[in-house]
Parts: C-alpha cells; sequence; structure tokens
C-alpha cells in the first residue's frame, strides 16, 4: 500500500539519523575487530546463526531469511568460511540436490574468540553514549521499524 502522505521533517531527519547511525557504529565496530586481527563482522554474524540452529545446521535460502542478505552475497562468503574451514557443507536428507550448512568446532571457537571484542566495541559505540532507559527507549522505537 503506497502513502499519498508525504513525510514530515522530524521523520525525514529520524531517517537520515538512523541510516547514519547505523553506518557510523557498524563502521567502529568493524574496525574494532579487524584490528584485532578478525574476520568482518558478516562473519560472526552468519556463524552465530548457524550455532543457534535448533538442528544440526541450516539451508542456505533458511540463513539467508534469518540474515537478510542477498543470496549472491551469501553464497560467496559461505564459500569464504568454508575455506577458512569455520563451516561445512552437507547433503540435505530430505532434498538430494539441497545442502545443509553447519558450523565447525572452529566456527565455535572463532565465535568466542571474536565476542569479547564485539561485546566491547557495542559497549563503546552504544552503551557508553546511550542510559540504560535511552537504550531500552531505542530497542523499542527500532522494533516498531520491524514489526
Amino acid at each position: 500500500m503506497v502513502s499519498d502522505r508525504a513525510p514530515s521533517d522530524a521523520v525525514i531527519r529520524a531517517w537520515a539519523h538512523l541510516v547514519r547511525a547505523q553506518g557510523a557504529v557498524l563502521t567502529a565496530v568493524e574496525a574494532e575487530l579487524k584490528r584485532a586481527g578478525f574476520p568482518p563482522l558478516a562473519w560472526y554474524d552468519v556463524l552465530l546463526e548457524l550455532s543457534r540452529a535448533p538442528r544440526e545446521g541450516l539451508r542456505p535460502f533458511e540463513l539467508e531469511h534469518e540474515l537478510l542478505f542477498a543470496q549472491y552475497n551469501l553464497s560467496r562468503l559461505l564459500d569464504r568460511l568454508e575455506k577458512a574451514g569455520l563451516v561445512e557443507r552437507r547433503h540435505c536428507p530430505e532434498d538430494a540436490r539441497g545442502q545443509i550448512v553447519a558450523i565447525t568446532d572452529a566456527g565455535r571457537a572463532l565465535l568466542r574468540r571474536m565476542w569479547p571484542i564485539y561485546r566491547a566495541a557495542i559497549a563503546r559505540h552504544l552503551g557508553d553514549k546511550l542510559s540504560e532507559p535511552e537504550a531500552a527507549r531505542l530497542a523499542a522505537l527500532l522494533g516498531k521499524l520491524l514489526g
């Protein structure tokens, strides 16, 4: 459904701040991971989703749905993760042509090593700039955009 109503100045400012803030915080977090010798945040996100999988991994389309990556980006990323020994691809028992992607022990170990740096970066670039009530309010507001 297309709205005929033009966004207000406040809505346009909110949009610009949201996009700029997201870019600035992600850039800062990525830089901290890189300085610590870790791969990009996308690697962490894929490995985290696979570690949370209820079964022995996820089909690529399931992973794509969780991450909201374009398929071609995810496919290349999975190739790099597999080459690094962090994930493995298995045949899908329900679909002979399909595959399941699963995290390896090395992938779980990388997650554990990356988390302290990632956690500190989140605290530094978001938590240190917002009070707890502000962070809760921001989470609620952003949740409205997702729902």
